[in-house]
């Protein structure tokens, strides 16, 4: 009876482990993500300035020649 019962705290104990390694598992992967999410999810917009510039100038130089 004794062996019974260590055998059910063993398996209840088990259990318990490993219901809380896979909350911390699932915890620490989304706390991962929310930290790689600001390096992915805000783009800077890419300056178009030159580019316009760059057409000016190409369009300055066409007409002198």
């Amino acid at each position: 009876m004794v062996a019974m019962l260590q055998f059910a705290m063993l398996v209840i104990t088990t259990m318990f482990a490993a219901a809380a390694a896979v909350g911390l598992q699932w915890l620490f992967l989304k706390a991962a993500l929310l930290m790689m999410r600001p390096a992915t999810a805000q783009r800077i917009p890419m300056r178009t300035e030159l580019a316009r510039g760059t057409a000016q100038l190409a369009r300055a130089y066409a007409t002198q020649r």
